[in-house]
């Protein structure tokens, strides 16, 4: 069983201080992408960066003194194919700029930088960090998707940061013992919840766009002119609408729902109303679930259940309105006639 390569360690702990800031660029650029680095102190701190390739991840963990590092459009031209770099930081605090957003990454939190454009990094302690370089054609998420999210904080502490933060610093840890196949089936994951977080963040991102709304809106009432066929599914819905099914369900998510949910609830919602009218009477609890698209009686028992807290027939028992008496009044011992007793009759 081969392990996963290894991509090279370097160290300047024994160079000559004189000698750290060339070798040390040199090691910057052939680990990542041609940069230019400034040192932030006289003389250059100590450092090393090595780190293994797992797939198209090449894995690298850094540690080094204060300096800042910048790609300018000169390199950029010099070619390469586009990359993206992600760092998880461990130890210092990092200001992070591009596509005119800057950023600060602290320990715990990480961000995505595009190598195809301009970006800049300063770093003004002693610092650790440990980065995901892989191409940019490896992540399956929409150019605008990503270019919204570069020099973003992202918390590693909840929701879809977590995940990713969790999954890459233990991918990190034990990349080195990780053989070929597994280290690309643990990267090809690790790409996966990359794009989860990035279509999550894009579409909180988005959630209050005029285009949403009304395209939400659209499909709302879409569904409502047809809740009552049980074959209306999120592909149908789509189709008409000509949206695509994973459009749809973000539209969904905007509001914390999923469409399955929504309809399910539109659908509940109006069978509640007609079991305590009189058609209930004619049709029958089943009969009052497919007339509103449940095509299984005991699939909407359940559903009901769930929502009401009581199954259909108690529902019915429990709030349908009673009977109001009807009380007579005593004859009237007035013998004038009614057309005199009412003005203007």
């Amino acid at each position: 069983m081969s392990t996963s390569p290894s991509t090279g360690c370097l160290s300047t702990t024994h160079l000559p201080a004189a000698d750290r800031a060339e070798s040390w660029h040199e090691a910057v650029s052939h680990a990542f992408v041609p940069m230019a680095v400034d040192f932030l102190e006289e003389v250059p701190s100590a450092g090393s960066i090595g780190g293994h390739q797992l797939g198209p991840l090449r894995i690298t963990r850094v540690q080094a003194g204060p300096q800042m590092v910048t790609r300018n459009r000169r390199m950029i031209a010099d070619g390469g194919p586009p990359s993206l770099i992600l760092t998880l930081q461990e130890r210092g605090t990092a200001l992070k700029e591009q596509d005119d957003r800057r950023s600060v990454i602290r320990p715990g939190e990480f961000s995505i930088t595009d190598t195809s454009r301009v970006f800049r990094k300063r770093i003004e302690e002693g610092f650790a960090f440990t980065s995901f370089h892989f191409p940019r054609a490896a992540l399956d998420v929409p150019e605008r998707d990503l270019r919204e999210l570069t020099a973003t904080t992202f918390s590693g502490a909840e929701g879809s940061a977590a995940l990713v933060a969790t999954y890459l610093s233990r991918m990190a840890r034990e990349a080195e013992v990780l053989d070929e196949a597994v280290g690309r089936r643990a990267a090809a994951t690790a790409l996966d919840l990359l794009a989860l977080l990035v279509d999550d963040r894009s579409a909180r991102g988005r959630a209050q766009t005029p285009s949403n709304a009304a395209s939400l809106e659209r499909v709302k009432a879409h569904i409502l002119r047809n809740l009552r066929d049980p074959d209306l599914s999120p592909s149908t819905i789509a189709e008409a609408n000509f949206i695509s099914v994973r459009f749809l369900h973000k539209l969904f998510h905007l509001e914390n729902t999923t469409v399955g949910g929504w309809i399910r609830a539109q659908r509940l919602e109006r069978c509640s109303r007609d079991l305590l009218r009189p058609v209930a009477a004619e049709l029958g609890v089943a009969g009052v679930a497919r007339r509103w698209g449940f095509a299984n009686s005991s699939h909407f028992s359940r559903a009901f259940r769930a929502a009401y807290g009581m199954p259909p027939s108690t529902w019915q028992t429990t709030h349908r309105p009673r009977a109001v008496p009807t009380h007579h009044r005593p004859p009237s011992t007035d013998d004038t006639p009614l057309s005199a007793r009412v003005p203007g009759a």
